[in-house]
């Protein structure tokens, strides 16, 4: 898949296999295709509502279904609870609102408003309003091709020169025919518009009844619109509205009902949203506790704790809390109260590698995953991140020679001014290269034998690992 984007002052273009798309289409193909980890996207675990998405996103497509329904279930129960509180008017209230819209549909309706009428209301007074311009133009298109002095005597004058010679010259014929049907259309015309001339005059009662009716279509536009359809559907709406306050009890009752059996269905979707994540709490937490025994956390526990709201949400009846304890003995704690920058990207990189699978994306992007680790513990970030890579396609944006070196592939992203602009590049490293630069992550000011030396037992060690994961 091949995205293009053409760069201009007015406006971008965008295609993707040649077929030109939009920005958003591509924003949401770029959601089923690749997933982005941002270089401070570990501090979304610190946020409850981020942690709920997590159970629920691997909880997969039937959870998906579930929260979808509960979600037009609540707007359904939202919207009918926002209308009964909105609808607290007492008699003189419902009076005064009652004789408003019988005013602007007798109003509407007295207007007799066709679809179309304004533009060609438009049009009839455009033309009275020009008559006599109108009529000025046409006499003079008609003195000018007519008989007298026009265009018209002087082709009779030259069917005439003509006629003398025809006789002579067989090719003269053609020209003679020619001269024919200029002389019959000019006659035609002039004729034409000498008469349509004629029949056009300035009626002032004409004129004022198009002005008089186009001014109260605009109005009405104006007051309830700005088109004939909106004001069409505004008088369909208020009438609408008159039968619900002429049966003003009957039309609470209703919603009452539709109130009470919104909420009824709401708990029934937030029941079934919840037996989900009661399931799936367990079995997300074991995989992420191996997942994080595999990251060097090594005496962790991990828990996803469900607390019941009081009242029902979009989003159910629940959050949920992941809980981790780091080292022996310990408690326990929620995520944000133990875990530093290092221990959140670990984290976070271990609820990718479960929910890889899960949501079933391709490609998988981590920018700077490595924040604040460091030594062995970036030797199991790489491993895992290699171990990704057998099911994904793994794009890592790294400073650990670690990572670096576990790739399949090394690229070095450089940055230079030239002319007083700041130019950025990309180089795929060969084997050479790439000893070069991870020698150079390591540290090593100058490549010295035993800075290459260990930048080749790095590449090898990783190589090792992989031979592993395959043979596996």
């Amino acid at each position: 898949m091949i995205r293009q984007r053409k760069i201009q002052a007015s406006r971008s273009a965008i295609r993707i296999n040649v077929e030109q798309v939009t920005a958003r289409q591509v924003k949401e193909l770029a959601e089923l295709l690749i997933d982005i980890h941002g270089q401070h996207e570990h501090q979304s675990l610190l946020k409850a509502s981020r942690q709920l998405e997590i159970l629920d996103s691997y909880a997969g497509a039937e959870q998906k279904e579930n929260l979808e329904r509960l979600k037009a279930d609540y707007e359904e129960y939202r919207q009918a609870r926002q209308k009964l509180e909105e609808e607290n008017l007492d008699e003189s209230g419902l009076a005064r609102e009652r004789d408003l819209l019988n005013y602007e549909v007798r109003e509407i309706q007295a207007a007799a408003l066709s679809i179309g009428e304004d533009e060609e209301l438009e049009a009839r007074f455009l033309k009275l309003q020009n008559a006599r311009k109108i009529i000025e133009a046409l006499h003079g298109c008609a003195d000018a091709t007519g008989y007298e002095e026009g265009a018209g005597a002087l082709v009779s004058k030259a069917l005439g020169e003509l006629k003398q010679v025809a006789d002579f010259d067989k090719e003269l014929e053609e020209l003679h025919s020619t001269l024919i049907d200029i002389d019959s259309l000019l006659s035609d015309f002039s004729r034409e518009a000498a008469r349509y001339a004629d029949s056009l005059g300035f009626e002032e009662e004409s004129f004022y009844e198009v002005s008089s009716r186009l001014t109260e279509v605009n109005r009405l536009k104006s007051k309830y619109g700005g088109s004939i359809q909106s004001v069409l559907e505004e008088c369909q709406a208020k009438e609408e509205r008159l039968k619900e306050l002429e049966h003003f009890d009957e039309y609470i009752e209703n919603l009452r009902q539709r109130e009470s059996s919104a909420y009824a269905q709401v708990i029934v979707d937030c029941a079934a949203v919840s037996a989900v994540r009661r399931q799936c709490a367990p079995v997300l937490s074991d995989l992420l506790k191996t997942a994080l025994c595999e990251l060097n956390f090594l005496d962790v526990q991990f828990s996803i704790a469900l607390h019941e709201k009081e009242k029902p949400g979009e989003k159910g009846m629940e959050d949920a809390e992941f809980l981790i304890s780091l080292n022996p003995g310990e408690p326990l704690k929620p995520v944000a109260q133990v875990a530093s920058g290092g221990e959140l990207s670990r984290i976070m990189l271990a609820i990718k590698t479960v929910l890889a699978d899960q949501d079933q994306i391709d490609t998988l992007i981590f920018d700077e995953i490595d924040s604040g680790i460091s030594g062995n513990t970036a030797w199991r970030v790489s491993e895992k991140l290699g171990k990704l890579s057998t099911s994904h396609q793994v794009i890592c944006i790294t400073h650990l020679p670690q990572i670096a070196a576990m790739a399949d592939a090394h690229y070095l992203i450089s940055k230079h001014v030239e002319d007083g602009n700041t130019i950025s590049g990309i180089e795929e490293l060969d084997e050479k290269a790439s000893v070069g630069e991870l020698a150079r992550m390591l540290g090593a000011e100058q490549m010295t034998d035993s800075a290459a030396a260990h930048a080749k037992d790095m590449l090898a060690q990783a190589q090792h690992y992989k031979n592993n994961i395959f043979t596996l």
